[in-house]
């Protein structure tokens, strides 16, 4: 009996170990780029979020700086606080590139082609570079270096514990301050085309005020950006790609 006390209590004790670590890792799961896309059922974000923990709990539990006394309830709503500012702070990097192809068409003309493609109305220009960008990501190994800042996420912020709101505010400031610089910069080659365009179209309208330049230039405008995008998409989503696996190897990297 005392031997079968001993199992129910340890049994109860990893259970309620791994609700924890599944708060966490759910708030992360939930909002991860790919894996937890609104298109994706909420069954399939639930089996991954099980499947992850499952995957990062052994190497969270066996921590020497693992706490047992976390499972208490503001520990579990800690663990869920943590989960989902890092899961807002990976997603950023897709509205990042939401961001950048509307900077993109709005720049080029090309806001209302394809607008209500995806899920959200976005511009076309911006639906292909998330798309491009899931892919990519997902073909980098997402999966594997998802696991690695969910066992990070640990080491950074202690389990049941509250971060620190001035450092978590700074934090996020900064992730969002990134984020639109990244933004920018990805569309830049579309803001220079479209600033040198319309600079273009202002000199031939003033040297041939007869001409239609707006009917003349949309078509040009148009194939430019497109051919524009057929140039620099590679590049865009590898600079992209870069930045995103960068801040998964060190959330912390705005601060360095």
């Amino acid at each position: 009996m005392q031997a079968l006390s001993l199992l129910l209590s340890d049994s109860t004790e990893a259970f309620w170990s791994l609700v924890a670590v599944f708060l966490r890792i759910g708030g992360i799961s939930a909002l991860l780029p790919a894996f937890g896309e609104r298109t994706v059922p909420m069954r399939v974000k639930l089996g991954l979020a099980i499947m992850f923990t499952l995957v990062v709990a052994p190497a969270v539990l066996t921590l020497d700086a693992t706490p047992v006394t976390w499972m208490s309830g503001y520990g579990f709503m800690a663990e869920l606080l943590i989960g989902l500012a890092l899961g807002l702070a990976i997603r950023l990097f897709v509205l990042c590139l939401q961001t950048a192809g509307s900077i993109a068409a709005q720049s080029t003309s090309l806001a209302q082609i394809l607008g209500g493609a995806a899920v959200e109305p976005i511009p076309a220009l911006g639906y292909i570079l998330v798309v491009g960008g899931l892919a990519l990501a997902t073909l980098s190994g997402l999966h594997v270096k998802a696991a690695e800042i969910m066992i990070l996420s640990y080491a950074i912020f202690p389990p049941g514990q509250f971060p620190d709101a001035s450092v978590m505010s700074e934090w996020g400031v900064g992730r969002v301050m990134s984020a639109f610089t990244l933004a920018f910069t990805l569309a830049a080659p579309f803001v220079i085309t479209s600033v040198v365009y319309n600079l273009a179209l202002g000199v031939i309208n003033r040297a041939m005020p007869q001409l239609m330049v707006a009917f003349v230039g949309a078509p040009v405008i148009t194939f430019g950006a497109i051919f524009l995008l057929f140039l620099s998409a590679p590049l865009v989503l590898t600079v992209w790609n870069a930045e995103f696996t960068s801040f998964l190897g060190n959330p912390l990297v705005p601060f360095e």
